[in-house]
């Protein structure tokens, strides 16, 4: 029903009621304000009743539109201005020669897509992968899932994209050298991505709140996790950890990767490098070039052209050993706990959408927590370094079972942050397929 069929059924009733015989009689004509009144008081009571029984969505177009006319990415506009997609001599391989002039590519890019163009400066691109077989261990690809279902829940919570790959772009970069020709691939692929980050397929989030802080990187061109002592002084192969690194998509990164590629097992020098590798970290105990002992190499030997341009983070946990984590979750639980019972609007209810804004709050009575060793604050990324969740074939210093135990009560960990969002939690951290809901103004 309409408000036109509305308006016509009304006219209708007026005009049989101006043809009673009544309304005929000269002596009592009414009047045309009268009807008038009849009128209106008609159509409100009919609208009255449309409204009544007629469902009415909550928020119109016009209402859901933003205030300052912004509407975000528009996905399906591409210029037909050439740019660097249509050169032919462009490759995604690592193989070929670095990619030249890219900060001035990528800033025509957003200039032809101007719509990516608000927050590009802070955008980020996790890039995470495995292999694309089935793995070994039978419980690998289970153990992946819970992962990767980690790693989106993350980047769904902070507005991050996401690409995972489970191909190798270089056939020989097998097993860690695998992550390089993925990230410049993924570099080329996202100009409107100012971060490339790389996580490991077996690094899990577990502080749901935390975000990256970029300012602290604004002057660096990648972060890696690691001890400046341990790679200046000691000169340690295991100074860093490259499992997981934050690296700026321009052309700093582009010759980085390239150099970096150059150490790998599909490059003429590989076995070179393994003994120059060898021979300047006195603690790796293998004779393979990898890519650990290769970024290590390159921040010892070109400080300058790259050492100053990697920020080694050791303020807290970018990725943190899971034997010295995991047995903390328990405490800091405790700790968090305590701090929302007494204070309510910390246990509010809110839409997943706007938790970094609750994370915001949760920063007032983290000041003392500490952000690493010692201290209670949640870990950001555990990652379960010599597990091997997919082949099994885990660091003899510990069993397979601990390692499985230790995943699970960091997945889940993780998980009771996401799911409080949607009213539920697993009751503890043993049990993944359990959930209780929780009452409201929990846990006061």
């Amino acid at each position: 029903m309409s408000i036109y069929y509305i308006s016509i059924m009304v006219s209708l009733h007026l005009s049989q009621f101006q043809n009673l015989p009544m309304a005929k009689n000269n002596s009592r004509t009414i009047s045309p304000s009268l009807l008038s009144a009849v009128a209106l008081a008609a159509l409100l009571l009919v609208a009255a009743f449309w409204c009544f029984f007629t469902p009415t969505p909550i928020l119109s177009a016009e209402s859901m539109r933003c205030a300052d006319g912004f509407a975000g990415p528009n996905f399906r506009h591409e210029p037909p201005n050439p740019n660097f997609y249509d050169d032919p001599g462009l490759s995604y391989t690592i193989d070929s020669p670095p990619v030249k002039n890219w900060d001035e590519k990528r800033r025509e890019w957003l200039k032809q897509h101007p719509s990516f163009a608000a927050g590009a400066e802070n955008r980020i691109l996790m890039v995470t992968g495995s292999q694309a077989t089935p793995c070994r261990n039978q419980i690998g690809d289970y153990l992946l899932l819970k992962f990767f279902k980690n790693k989106v829940d993350y980047c769904r919570r902070h507005g991050i994209e996401i690409f995972y790959n489970n191909v190798l772009f270089q056939p020989q970069m097998f097993s860690f050298w695998a992550k390089t020709p993925t990230v410049k691939a993924a570099m080329l692929a996202h100009p409107e991505a100012e971060w490339i980050w790389w996580v490991d397929s077996d690094a899990a989030v577990t502080d749901m709140d935390f975000s990256l802080p970029l300012d602290r990187y604004k002057a660096h061109n990648m972060v890696v996790h690691g001890w400046p002592s341990l790679i200046y002084e000691k000169k340690s192969w295991t100074s860093i950890n490259a499992g997981v690194f934050l690296i700026r998509n321009c052309q700093w990164a582009m010759d980085f990767m390239d150099v970096w590629a150059k150490m790998g097992p599909q490059a003429p020098g590989y076995d070179k490098w393994g003994e120059i590798q060898k021979t300047t970290f006195k603690d790796k105990i293998f004779s393979e070039s990898d890519d650990q002992s290769g970024l290590v190499y390159l921040l010892l030997t070109e400080k300058e052209k790259w050492g100053n341009q990697i920020y080694v983070e050791d303020g807290y946990y970018f990725e943190g050993y899971w034997m010295e984590i995991v047995g903390t979750f328990a405490n800091i639980t405790k700790k968090y706990m305590q701090i929302e019972k007494g204070v309510k609007r910390l246990r509010r209810r809110h839409a997943e959408k706007v938790s970094e804004g609750y994370a915001m709050v949760w920063e007032e009575y983290l000041k003392d927590a500490g952000y690493a060793r010692g201290g209670w604050r949640r870990p950001f990324i555990t990652h379960f370094t010599g597990c091997q969740p997919c082949s099994g074939d885990h660091n003899q210093i510990y069993s397979g079972q601990t390692c499985f135990d230790a995943m699970q009560k960091a997945l889940l960990f993780a998980d009771n942050q996401v799911l409080r969002n949607y009213g539920f939690m697993h009751p503890d951290l043993v049990d993944p397929s359990s959930a209780k809901p929780l009452p409201f103004n929990y846990p006061a």
